[in-house]
């Protein structure tokens, strides 16, 4: 790319120039169209994330160039077609043009690639052939005067064929289309292939400057046989990721144009325009090595720590699925479900969980605070969002900026929240025998204001039945008489005239016990993440797995000593893994003196000693293979052995879900939305 914006061999030898710059040089931009279209085109959620992306960076980059391209004059007698022109299609900056292109190819792409197989590929191969017309190939376009005149009428509207219209489409249906790597001929085949591509598109493209044919060089015959050959062939080639090379990459297409300015500011300021600027080699080396030296130093100034570098969350979405459907099945048709994101998704991370769920069809959540409720608001996620907890009067106008639904605690709450000075979206909490909040069932005056007061806008009424996660005779009897005292409150509001809005009594344990009282809406929690409170259940799958490197292996012999207040005494030739993980990870300190234990290479390992706040002691005696930057899972699996919130929760005399919603912020969460993978060596 720095290439073809300096003309490094201009001054030496302009056929060889023209070779670089836009015969091999032209290769560059439709490979990251195929690039993109691998990725981006995988999905409706990857399109929308890319084109997320793109359109953020094209603003960021516009406002960049923004001093440059009115230095230059391009806004000099615009008018606002032309404003248009230069948005939509060639870019605020010349370079620039490469990410509109980018948008309005995906949008192309995306409907082509609904059409019947090969379709959606003929007719990008059309529009193709139809922006060669305008670039390459305008020699031939300029014979056949209606079909010129149509050109020049579409050029009022974009300056180049060569956009996201007639160029994007082919190249990224094409990227997707060869990416998945299931009938690719071989390494050598492809290489040839690229190679003879290269060599038909030299001589396509020498014939057409000498006939002058060219009104610009980006669009070729050959190009996209040569593109698809050097795709096949460099996707074959087995290399690990190297994100930091990528962004490299991305800075340096971004800023090299304003460093090609910097550098001929810099030759005028310091006299050397004729090194600097006229020899052109000179000039293009200077550029590219600015470019990669303020794009290596952003690299770093951006580099962030492996989030699978020490311990960390990792969520299989496809379990969340599952459960999703498994609560879904077991209630009526029209039954809505209100997640329960609180306390980040019971440790689970309720960005990465709410969002997930939002593709999955949940349009309702349920949070504990009012800061919880914020945070998945700036995080984009969209729906009702109901606050459980208690939010302080003076935040009140916060729940209305932000769409957020809050629970009434009580009478005298009610009336703050009518007098805060708007409508607040409410549900009614009913307390039916909790004793934590809500209001009395039986207090029908009072519960009438409330759906009266013009400041509530009242959109739920529920209650939570607080032992219908058992089944035994005394908690069915309680739970019994907490829907009957509900079911009196809203049949005797419904007899007063009051339109009821939708009812919710059911939390996770009431989902599997008592779906007869599923009304209108459910606020599913732990369920979702694949247990309940009393335990795993058979038709859930666990959601969340927790892992952490081996630090280092250390053998002790017997009558050595290890951890805080030498709680550990090897009796034998010991084998000890320091796994780095503590308590302040959320590891329960209970679990230590081996009534912990985590899983090495696929077998049980006991913990030693007391568990510290970052590292925790593991016995490996005899567990082959265990070695330093290994990893241990702390739950999940590991072929057949597996350690699961439960046991964490009975060794450490709790529930699963305090397990849970104690794993700390520190650790990353990572989606995995496809089938767990077995632990083995260290990641790339």
């Amino acid at each position: 790319m720095v290439a073809i914006h300096t003309s490094p061999l201009a001054g030496r030898s302009p056929a060889a120039d023209f070779f670089l710059t836009r015969v091999l040089g032209r290769t560059a931009v439709p490979f990251f169209f195929m690039v993109t279209g691998r990725f981006a085109l995988s999905g409706p959620e990857a399109a929308r994330r890319f084109c997320r992306k793109t359109l953020l960076l094209y603003g960021a980059a516009s406002a960049l160039y923004l001093p440059l391209t009115w230095y230059a004059g391009r806004f000099q007698g615009l008018d606002l077609g032309g404003a248009l022109k230069l948005l939509v299609w060639d870019g605020i900056y010349y370079h620039l043009w490469y990410l509109p292109a980018c948008l309005m190819g995906m949008g192309v792409a995306w409907a082509l690639r609904g059409l019947p197989k090969g379709a959606g590929l003929a007719t990008a191969s059309v529009l193709y052939l139809l922006g060669l017309l305008g670039d390459a190939y305008w020699g031939l376009t300029e014979q056949i005067p209606w079909l010129e005149q149509g050109y020049q009428l579409g050029f009022r509207v974009f300056t180049y064929t060569r956009n996201g219209l007639f160029m994007a489409p082919l190249f990224l249906l094409l990227g997707r289309a060869l990416g998945d790597g299931r009938r690719l001929p071989g390494q050598s085949a492809c290489l040839a292939g690229a190679l003879a591509g290269l060599a038909a598109m030299t001589g396509e493209a020498f014939a057409l400057k000498a006939a002058g044919f060219m009104r610009h060089d980006s669009m070729y015959l050959a190009l996209p046989w040569t593109c698809g050959c050097l795709f096949a062939w460099l996707w074959q080639i087995p290399a690990p990721p190297r994100p930091a090379l990528r962004r490299l990459c991305g800075w340096v297409y971004l800023l090299h144009p304003a460093l090609i300015a910097a550098v001929r500011l810099a030759a005028k300021g310091l006299g050397l325009v004729p090194l600097l600027v006229e020899d052109n080699l000179i000039h293009a080396l200077a550029v590219a090595l600015l470019s990669l030296a303020a794009g290596g130093c952003l690299v770093l100034a951006g580099m962030r720590p492996s989030p699978m570098g020490r311990a960390w969350i990792e969520l299989d979405l496809s379990a969340l699925a599952h459960n999703l459907a498994a609560l879904r099945q077991a209630l009526p048709p029209g039954c809505v479900l209100m997640a329960a994101v609180k306390a980040n998704a019971y440790g689970h991370g309720a960005v990465p969980v709410a969002k997930a769920l939002r593709r999955m069809g949940v349009g309702a959540f349920c949070v504990a605070t009012l800061e919880e409720g914020i945070q998945l608001r700036r995080w984009g996620v969209m729906g009702e969002i109901l606050v459980l907890g208690y939010t302080h009067p003076r935040d009140l106008a916060l729940l209305r900026l932000w769409r957020l639904s809050q629970t009434v605690v009580d009478a005298a709450y009610a009336r703050a929240l009518n007098q805060s000075g708007g409508r607040t979206r409410v549900h009614i909490a009913l307390d039916t025998g909790m004793g934590r909040l809500g209001l009395d069932p039986r207090d029908l005056d009072g519960l009438q204001a409330l759906f009266i007061m013009k400041g509530l806008k009242v959109k739920g009424l529920f209650t939570h039945l607080c032992a219908a996660e058992s089944r035994d005779a005394e908690s069915r009897a309680y739970t019994l008489v907490q829907a009957d005292a509900f079911y009196y409150a809203a049949h005797n509001l419904e007899e007063r005239g009051i339109r009821l809005p939708k009812l919710h009594l059911l939390a996770s344990g009431g989902i599997l016990n008592y779906p007869e009282f599923a009304e209108e809406m459910v606020r599913p929690g732990i369920a979702l993440y694949g247990m309940t409170g009393e335990g795993p259940c058979a038709s859930l799958r666990p959601v969340l797995s927790l892992k952490a490197r081996v630090v280092t292996v250390r053998r002790l012999r017997p009558g050595q000593r290890a951890g805080y207040g030498l709680a550990f005494t090897a009796r034998r030739e010991t084998d000890v893994a320091v796994i780095s993980i503590g308590y302040g990870d959320g590891v329960p300190r209970a679990l230590s003196q081996g009534r912990g234990r985590v899983l090495l290479n696929g077998r049980e390992a006991p913990i030693l000693g007391r568990i510290c706040m970052d590292q925790l002691l593991a016995d490996a005696t005899g567990i082959p293979g265990v070695r330093q930057g290994g990893v241990a899972v702390l739950i999940g699996h590991w072929g057949p052995c597996r350690i699961g919130a439960w046991d964490w929760a009975q060794a450490a005399d709790t529930i699963p879900n305090e397990v849970l919603s104690r794993l700390a912020a520190r650790l990353p969460r990572l989606t995995r939305p496809g089938q767990w993978e077995e632990p083995g060596a260290p990641p790339s």
